[in-house]
């Protein structure tokens, strides 16, 4: 508890900082003193980031499903917002000093220079100079308004680019995996690869309809969708994944839990994929007529109840002449499938980053970001995922659905 205490005690002290720097380069420094546009400014900068605390915590403490609606969107828009407000007003500050020595330099060249012996006639009365208080003082909010300006266009246009990314739906991808023991009867065998689709307070019904259509359309052997399928009650989103009965494929459509399943009533879940037409794979394996083995395991977020994965049990006593593809959702359990002799696992849960540069610490947690590598025999394809968590934004990690084809090197 007092760990937790301490963390909690410097994420807000973190986060505190971070609005009022916003709020001194946003605000103060663009507004004048006491003027309404100054007191709005501030406002805002109070009330965002509460509607993002709201957001965050409004799941877990059972708020109504309308109010999760209602502030997560300015609350969850706002943190990917800050975001990039923060790296591009950290940038601005090293050009702020550039801009107030150029405008200084053109102000001394605007003041006219003029030598004459002759007096000034005394109906013509002498030119005013600028106070040099105030000439800096307006270079100064000139400068202050440029670099703010231009941080908050290039946040904002960043990150409206990157919810339409999310918002259009995600793009069809194909990786060819050539797999030893795959039989010659399977290459070019078929595997809709969906994962992370989120379903929440922000994305529903509609973005479920869309990956729905766009596995649909390549027309797979198989669908695996591999965890983080919702975040919320069965109540809440039953009807936003109730699409999903239309998927199809020649061999069944396969799913294993996430650990948002399991902030979300995993149980639940698996009871009501199960109703719409998806086979859960609970520490399972089944023969795919194709000639390969698929297991699947749960996700590693259920060991905090007692669950999890259980590889023995879903791969122990399995004919290894066979070849066997793997669904878990998290890439760091590569290590286990590695040791029960899998020969293609495939996951999801890194989002790719989801937000630039949040990549580099998706890596520091993750054995493979996206994309496929191998470890030892076992290949390891993890997808960026089809939908996104909190903010429904992605910058340089673009959404996906990935149709891997397998292929047979007896082919």
């Amino acid at each position: 508890m007092v760990v937790f205490l301490l963390v909690l005690v410097v994420v807000l002290a973190l986060l505190g900082g971070v609005h009022w720097y916003v709020w001194r380069r946003l605000v103060r420094d663009v507004t004048v003193p006491r003027s309404l546009a100054r007191r709005v400014g501030t406002a805002v900068v109070v009330v965002l980031p509460l509607l993002s605390i709201a957001a965050l915590v409004s799941s877990r403490a059972g708020a109504p499903f309308v109010l999760q609606q209602v502030v997560a969107w300015p609350g969850f828009l706002w943190l990917a917002v800050l975001l990039y407000l923060v790296m591009a007003l950290v940038v601005g500050e090293a050009v702020r000093p550039l801009l107030r020595a150029r405008t200084g330099r053109r102000a001394a060249a605007a003041v006219p220079v003029v030598e004459s012996a002759e007096p000034v006639p005394a109906e013509e009365p002498a030119p005013v100079a600028e106070p040099q208080g105030e000439s800096e003082f307006s270079r100064r909010l000139f400068v202050s308004r440029v670099v703010a300006g231009s941080a908050a266009a290039v946040a904002v246009g960043t990150v409206g680019y990157g919810t339409y990314g999310v918002l259009r739906g995600p793009r069809v991808k194909r990786v060819t995996v050539p797999l030893a023991k795959i039989p010659r009867a399977a290459h070019g065998y078929r595997i809709a690869v969906v994962s992370d689709i989120h379903l929440g307070p922000i994305l529903g019904r509609a973005h479920t309809q869309r990956i729905v259509d766009a596995i649909n359309a390549t027309q797979p052997d198989l669908i695996a969708v591999v965890g983080d399928l919702v975040d919320g009650t069965v109540e809440n989103l039953g009807p936003a994944a109730e699409p999903l009965a239309r998927l199809r494929a020649r061999h069944g459509s396969f799913f294993v839990t996430g650990n948002h399943e399991y902030f979300s009533g995993a149980d639940a879940w698996v009871d009501h994929v199960r109703e719409l037409g998806l086979h859960p794979l609970r520490n399972a394996r089944v023969e795919v007529p194709a000639g390969f083995d698929l297991a699947g395991v749960d996700d590693v977020a259920g060991e905090s109840i007692g669950e999890g994965p259980d590889f023995a049990r879903a791969l122990g006593d399995r004919d290894r002449s066979r070849a066997a593809v793997l669904l878990a959702h998290q890439p760091i359990v590569v290590h286990d499938a590695v040791r029960h002799g899998v020969d293609l696992q495939l996951s999801g849960h890194t989002h790719g980053g989801q937000l630039w540069p949040g990549n580099y610490l998706a890596e520091l947690a993750n054995p493979t970001v996206a994309g496929l590598e191998r470890y030892g025999d076992t290949q390891l394809y993890v997808s960026r995922g089809a939908g996104a968590w909190g903010p429904p934004v992605r910058v340089g990690a673009p959404s996906d659905i990935t149709i891997v084809e397998l292929a047979s090197k007896q082919a």
